[in-house]
């Protein structure tokens, strides 16, 4: 609960804010200032959050079911964080999900899934809350793309698809908000391996300590990166600190696409 309030005054609508990426920077842009809303179509980790969050004031924060593939939950999610807050200038896309493998096994509706919640929910978000950021003279987009949406894997060809189109629509909608004339900012983050629920399967199938071995080998730092990492970039970001950077990403790799 201790932070610098470099986000102070601001309000945050996180998605996929039950667990992982979402959870931790959530929870670093409400410890900076940032009235935060919580959102996840998770239903059982919501309730647990309320634990987590009985130690902040109930003012400054919220939480929301929330289909991000839905544009009846988007609009609903929505006019929650204008009845409780007022206004948005942080919309943080990072509800996600890694399923299927290499092009030929992937069954279409895994192929569909999987762009419905990873680019179709950026897409929707988007579209919905710039005109209620715009209101409100600035915002920053943050989503949550991957190091997969940069360098691509044999045997992800679903997620590779859907996190490089949320690179590219992000600098679409930095130019858009640009040409309008909004002070609307829009970035990406791109992690490697990242310690969250995402890399349980790994876990169960090779055991954890072997799991991450694994993956810290194809690492040139030779290891994998916690949620912080992220969490501190999503909060420059969000932060008037980056205000001049639109259009970009932020690579967050252990150095694996220099290779």
């Amino acid at each position: 609960m201790t932070g610098n309030n470099r986000v102070k005054g601001k309000v945050a609508l996180v998605t996929g804010a039950a667990s992982g990426l979402g959870l931790a920077s959530a929870i670093k842009l409400l410890d900076e200032g940032a009235k935060v809303f919580f959102s996840d179509i998770n239903e059982k980790g919501l309730e647990k959050l309320n634990q987590v969050l009985d130690q902040y004031d109930s003012e400054d924060y919220a939480l929301g079911h929330h289909d991000v593939s839905s544009e009846v939950s988007w609009n609903e999610v929505l006019e929650h964080v204008s009845s409780k807050f007022g206004k948005l200038n942080i919309l943080l896309n990072s509800a996600g999900i890694a399923l299927g493998g290499d092009v030929v096994s992937t069954g279409l509706d895994v192929w569909k899934k999987v762009h419905d919640v990873n680019l179709d929910s950026v897409f929707l978000g988007c579209k919905l809350a710039i005109p209620m950021m715009a209101e409100h003279g600035a915002g920053s987009i943050i989503s949550i793309s991957s190091i997969s949406g940069i360098v691509a894997g044999w045997n992800t060809a679903a997620y590779n698809s859907s996190k490089a189109g949320v690179r590219h629509l992000s600098k679409s909608i930095a130019l858009y908000c640009a040409k309008k004339g909004y002070n609307i900012r829009s970035n990406t983050i791109h992690p490697a391996f990242i310690d969250t629920p995402i890399l349980d399967p790994h876990k169960q199938a090779f055991g954890e300590k072997e799991a991450v071995a694994k993956l810290s080998r194809q690492i040139p730092m030779n290891k994998i990166g916690d949620t912080d990492d992220v969490a501190y970039a999503v909060l420059y970001l969000a932060s008037d600190e980056s205000k001049f950077i639109t259009g970009s990403e932020i690579v967050l790799d252990g150095g694996l696409s220099a290779m």
